[in-house]
């Protein structure tokens, strides 16, 4: 048997239902913006692994600091202990954030960030002695897959198992262009209540609802009014982070300012699973007392792994490099050229671009679901054409490692025009 075939033996995947899916691909080599099947096929992955891999698969200088941190120290608990890569994350992260982002608290993926910042927002308020158990979350939102973070999700096909479980979040719409005073007025009304600990947001673009967009500034006016009702804000940059919008984080947009920060997915560069929730000063005070039921008794096994540091220390370090943000810049100026050959194609119903992100969305007759026949047909026509992309029903999107070279950018905008075509 091939490497596919012993795969379906014992291996349960992401978001698949085996009984229908073809089987699963098996990579054996990667390379810069490049991957190699067992059969010597070779793939552009466009969208970075799902969004982590910005500097290119087997990066050898985050893997000589990986190398190196692991004949050093590879792991010990963080109850209790620190050490020198979970202090440099945080002087060097802090560095680069917002500056009223303070402290620190890690975890191991973008779902469990979330479900950090969504408990302390509750309990900083039980630790008050107010009653506040509701969040606010966007509609189509997409957060992750632990409890809290689905609550939070609105797409919902993902949790409709799970209904009766969940946490209660109150859904306002996105700010998109012709919904700016409807989200507004929705958040107004609901703050009123004093029923509420926060509200999450992707900012400016909501990934899993297939890159939607909308701008910093009515962002800036929904965060504005929570702090005007003492609600925290939550942004969830698990996607954003990094440089993908164009700047290192899209709260850099912005002229107010989050409570809370949730990162994973490049923080180390796609190597080692690794999150981080940031806070401010307020709310790390909220649980510091005397009385120890008020500390926040939430932890990973694998907390502050100091080999996962050491990935994200040399991630930052790359990001922040001038070949690196020359690249961004050079992807987002070929989106742009792309955009305007393509936005007027027949076929072509809108685009949007931002950093390094690039969306299409394909007219079609009548709504298309999540992973419907028309969304498969595309898949399985850039796969075969040797271009990894993961369509949203009927939106395309790119949004390539940074050190993906123009002649591969090409290759994909050809292959999507092909796609308008053919499927």
């Amino acid at each position: 048997m091939n490497l596919s075939e012993r795969d379906i033996q014992h291996n349960w995947h992401p978001y698949t239902q085996h009984k229908t899916a073809a089987p699963h691909i098996a990579i054996t080599k990667g390379e810069g913006a490049l991957l190699w099947d067992e059969n010597g096929k070779e793939y552009i992955d466009a969208i970075a692994s799902w969004w982590v891999n910005p500097y290119g698969h087997s990066n050898k200088f985050i893997a000589d600091a990986i190398y190196k941190q692991l004949t050093t120290l590879e792991h010990v608990l963080f109850g209790g202990f620190t050490h020198e890569p979970a202090v440099l994350v945080a002087e060097k992260l802090t560095q680069l954030l917002p500056s009223n982002q303070k402290k620190l608290f890690y975890s191991d993926n973008g779902s469990t960030a979330v479900e950090i910042a969504i408990k302390v927002a509750l309990q900083y308020f039980y630790n008050k002695g107010e009653r506040r158990t509701k969040i606010i979350a966007f509609e189509n939102a997409f957060h992750g897959d632990t409890f809290a973070a689905m609550a939070a999700s609105g797409i919902s096909f993902f949790t409709e198992a799970f209904k009766g479980s969940l946490l209660e979040v109150v859904r306002i719409p996105v700010p998109s262009k012709g919904n700016e005073l409807a989200s507004y007025e929705a958040l107004e009304t609901l703050l009123k209540t004093n029923e509420f600990a926060g509200f999450i947001f992707e900012p400016l673009v909501q990934g899993a609802a297939g890159m939607v967009m909308y701008d910093a500034s009515e962002l800036d006016k929904l965060i504005a009014l929570c702090k005007k009702h003492n609600v925290f804000t939550i942004a969830d940059e698990v996607m954003t982070g990094f440089g993908k919008t164009g700047k290192t984080f899209a709260c850099d947009y912005l002229s107010e300012q989050p409570d809370m920060m949730c990162l994973s997915k490049a923080l180390t560069g796609g190597t080692i699973p690794m999150a981080i929730t940031t806070f401010t000063q307020e709310l790390f005070d909220g649980f510091y007392d005397q009385d120890v039921n008020k500390a926040l008794f939430h932890g990973h096994t694998f907390t502050a792994n100091p080999t996962g540091c050491a990935a994200a220390l040399a991630s930052m370090e790359l990001l922040t490099t001038e070949v690196m943000q020359q690249n961004i810049q050079r992807i987002h100026e070929n989106h742009l050229r792309f955009e305007n050959k393509i936005k007027n194609h027949s076929r072509v119903a809108t685009t949007r671009v931002l950093g390094v992100i690039f969306a299409l969305e394909i007219k079609t007759d009548g709504a298309q679901s999540y992973y419907g026949s028309f969304r498969n047909r595309l898949y399985n026509f850039f796969i075969d054409k040797g271009i990894i992309l993961r369509p949203v029903g009927n939106i395309v999107y790119v949004l390539p490692p940074y050190v993906i070279t123009d002649a591969q950018l090409e290759k994909i905008y050809q292959t999507i025009e092909e796609a308008l075509i053919e499927c």
